[in-house]
Formats: C-alpha cells, structure tokens, sequence
C-alpha cells in the first residue's frame, strides 16, 4: 500500500488530469487542498470527493504556519474547512511545524499528516526524475507527496501514469490516507 497525496489543488487545469490518471488506473488519493484554490474550483472538490478520493486540509491561504499566531493558524484552518467541505486531515504548508503550530491543529481537532517521500516535483526536474523518486521511495505505508496546483504540473502527471503503471503491475495498491 502506498498513498499518494498531491498538494496546493484544486486547479481547472491540472487536477482533472490528476483525476484521469488515478482513474485509469484505478487508484486513489488525498489531495490536500488550499481553500483560495477551493473557493475559486467548489466543482473540482465534489469532483475529487465523487471519485472517493480524501481531501485534506492545507491552509486558506498557503502560508508558513510557523510565522502566525495561534488564531492566525486556527483562522486559516477553519477558513480553508469552509471551502473544502473539512477534514479530519491538516498537512501545514511547506511542512513547517512547530510546537505550537502543532498543538493548534490538535486544537481544532485535526490530525496532522506529512509525507515521507517528497518527490521535488514542483521544482520541474522531469517525470522521469519525479516517478524515480516515487518507486525507488515506495515501502509499505509511505505517503507520496506530489502536487496538482500552484504551478505546471505536466511533469507530475507524466510521471504519475509512469508510477501507477510501474508499481501496479508489481502488485502495489493505491488508497486514499484512512481518516481524512
């Protein structure tokens, strides 16, 4: 089992590829999703719910937690569950954390959900580059971070069709993160 989880969505233009890949293949996901990106799509986020992948919370507005204060981060917590439908599940931006920032996720009754294999993507290295990292990444129970807004994400879909067909056919699953 590996979960992937795509961040910064939704976007028109990306997130629907995103869908058609892990819908070909017959996979799922988490998306953790900006709730500026989700006010502008609410289309897109019934689209990703529909297709029984998880939605997970990433802030309203995107910015590094770690520089607000308490109720700085508990509004963009709960600006974001307006817009996103809410979620059990909060990744912070950037994975910035502290003690703080981690006691106010607690605090608005969310789990916190990081990754374990950071896949670079938005830096464009290439799909080839971005489904390497994946596969030579994936171990039982890992998550995947990739993205499906803030930027162009051809790469990442390319090489996610490049990673479901790979590790599909060695026997991996794809399920969206449980609890979110």
């Amino acid at each position: 089992m590996l979960y992937l989880t795509f961040d910064d969505g939704p976007d028109p233009r990306w997130t629907p590829s995103v869908l058609a890949v892990l819908a070909k293949h017959k996979a799922h996901a988490t998306f953790f999703e900006v709730g500026v990106a989700a006010r502008r799509s609410p289309d897109l986020v019934a689209s990703v719910r529909k297709a029984g992948h998880g939605v997970g919370n990433h802030s309203m507005t995107h910015p590094s937690l770690t520089k607000l204060s308490a109720a700085g981060v508990a509004s963009e917590i709960s600006q974001a569950d307006k817009f996103i439908g809410g979620s059990a599940c909060m990744r912070p931006p950037y994975g910035a954390v502290n003690k703080s920032v981690r006691n106010q996720i607690a605090a608005e009754g969310k789990r916190m959900v990081l990754w374990d294999v950071d896949t670079n993507d938005w830096q464009l290295p290439g799909a080839d580059v971005i489904a390497s990292r994946v596969i030579e990444g994936a171990k039982p129970g890992a998550i995947v971070l990739m993205h499906d807004g803030g930027g162009k994400r051809s790469q990442t879909i390319a090489a996610l069709d490049t990673v479901l067909t790979r590790l599909g056919t060695a026997g991996w699953r794809f399920e969206r993160l449980p609890n979110c």
